[in-house]
């Protein structure tokens, strides 16, 4: 979870294109991944990570290069705003997440009461995140942090990570066989990074261990606490959908907080046209610019951003958070005429694709990889569409057709 120095929590950090350099080209100048590995037992030692935790984790460790082309295909800075959150805030979220929602109330609860964040943030991050614990990630924490520790771009970052991820094992609190994640070292129900790991993680089941893979209330509690570091205010929301008066061109950004009568003084009002109200120091987020839906947004809006630092992200959260508290959905439309597809969409598109004879390993699962948009870019070819590989509706409309 929440980075060090900028670097975002969960699976998408924002790497330099150095990264792309690959790990042949750092091997050689430290000579290979064996020597760089040896060359880390004296400064993990240093950090707290004992002799004999380094010696078992990293003999017969291998690199994994595929790690780098991960890092070059992060979400919330390649996809537009409006296919990501078709993805991520739809229909079958918000109704999985209100069945966690009751089904762990009790833990959420208890993590609202101690840490003061509510409870359909917490769950919106977990459903974010891990889809309520279906996708973990499945790439051992350790080799991903030490390829990332001897190879790219930001190796000082990674290094720290992958000495916390070993004192997480020293300290008992995950089974390693079991520490698994994402390609940047995230694990668990709501994707903390190691390092964030050691320093937020709570006992949220009162068992006396931290464990964020077996254990939702740790999970949830751990989410709570971390919110609450980043500068959570409690009863405060996150933000609200607003209308833009004609032709607007004032201020925007969430980092230029203004008091409501300021903006309202410029002509905004809220989505359904009534008066703003009053609230905290807003800044006006403008995803898609002003001729998109537009939110005027809280420092909680930040606490959240600060958990992987990207406002389609952030967004993401809030809007899915504001849906499992029965709220409806967005008003304002995306400037656009070919819109995301939710997942469900997306698993029908890729059966579809199936059925003209395109392999997709047999899979309608709803992830648009490699192969998928290869098939739909063939398609589109076909079908006189513009062959960008898109899952789009007017994809799924042609294939429908």
């Amino acid at each position: 979870m929440k980075r060090a120095a900028a670097m975002p929590i969960g699976a998408r950090l924002t790497l330099c294109a150095a990264l792309s350099g690959m790990l042949a080209v750092s091997a050689a100048r430290a000579g290979s991944f064996e020597e760089c590995i040896a060359g880390l037992r004296g400064p993990a030692l240093a950090s707290g990570v004992d002799g004999a935790t380094f010696d078992k984790m990293t003999r017969g460790l291998t690199p994994n290069p595929d790690i780098f082309e991960f890092a070059k295909a992060q979400p919330e800075f390649k996809t537009p705003i409006w296919d990501y959150l078709a993805g991520l805030v739809d229909e079958e979220r918000v109704a999985d997440g209100r069945a966690m929602m009751n089904r762990y109330g009790q833990a959420l609860a208890s993590a609202q009461s101690r840490f003061g964040v509510d409870q359909a943030t917490i769950a919106a991050v977990w459903g974010v995140e891990s889809d309520f614990g279906r996708s973990f990630g499945n790439r051992p924490i350790v080799q991903s942090l030490a390829t990332l520790s001897c190879g790219g771009s930001r190796q000082a970052y990674f290094r720290t990570e992958f000495f916390a991820a070993l004192k997480i094992i020293q300290h008992g609190d995950i089974d390693p066989n079991q520490f698994v994640g994402s390609w940047a070292g995230a694990f668990g129900h709501t994707q903390f990074m190691p390092s964030t790991f050691l320093r937020t993680a709570v006992d949220g089941d009162g068992d006396g261990r931290k464990d964020l893979v077996n254990s939702v209330p740790d999970a949830l509690a751990s989410t709570a606490n971390y919110l609450r570091k980043a500068g959570w205010v409690t009863g405060v929301e996150w933000g609200f959908e607003v209308r833009l008066p004609g032709n607007y061109s004032g201020p925007s950004g969430r980092g230029r907080k203004e008091p409501m009568s300021a903006w309202a003084a410029r002509g905004l009002t809220r989505v359904d046209g009534s008066p703003l109200g009053g609230g905290p120091n807003s800044g006006l987020l403008l995803p898609a610019g002003p001729s998109g839906p537009a939110f005027l947004v809280s420092r909680n809006f930040d606490a959240i951003y600060s958990y992987n630092a990207a406002e389609s992200y952030a967004l993401a959260i809030a809007l899915l958070s504001d849906r499992l508290r029965g709220r409806h959905g967005l008003v304002g439309a995306w400037p656009t005429n070919d819109l995301g597809l939710s997942r469900a969409e997306r698993r029908e598109l890729q059966t579809l694709l199936m059925r003209k004879g395109y392999d997709l390993d047999g899979k309608a699962d709803g992830v648009i990889g490699t192969k998928t948009k290869q098939a739909i870019s063939d398609f589109q070819a076909r079908a006189g569409l513009t062959p960008n590989g898109r899952a789009s509706t007017s994809v799924l409309s042609a294939l429908r057709r």
